[in-house]
C-alpha cells in the first residue's frame, strides 16, 4: 500500500476519533491502555497535535470494528467503502 493511501485513511480515522470514543462512552485512559499507548499519545492525536503512527490506526481500526456502536459510525461515514480501506486489505491477506 502506498504511503498516501495511508495518510489519507489516517487522517480519516483521525477526524473521527472523538466521535467514535463517544459513541462507546470510553475515556481516552481507557482507550489508549487497550491498544498499548499513553493517554498523552492518545491525546496529542485526537486533537491532532501529533501524527498517527499506522501501527497505532491499525489497533484503533481493530478497537472500533470490534464494538458494534464504533462500527456502525465507521459504516456511516463510509470508511469501509474507501478504496483506500479496500486495498489497506488486500495489503493485509
Amino acid at each position: 500500500m502506498n504511503s498516501d493511501a495511508r495518510k489519507r485513511l489516517i487522517l480519516l480515522l483521525t477526524d473521527e476519533l472523538p466521535v467514535l470514543r463517544a459513541k462507546i462512552g470510553i475515556s481516552q485512559d481507557e482507550i489508549a491502555k487497550r491498544i498499548g499507548i499513553s493517554r498523552q499519545t492518545y491525546s496529542l492525536i485526537e486533537t491532532k497535535k501529533q501524527a498517527m503512527t499506522w501501527l497505532t490506526f491499525m489497533g484503533l481500526l481493530a478497537f472500533f470494528e470490534n464494538n458494534e456502536r464504533s462500527l456502525s459510525q465507521l459504516s456511516a461515514i463510509g470508511f469501509f467503502n474507501e478504496q483506500d480501506f479496500l486495498e489497506c486489505i488486500q495489503y493485509l491477506k
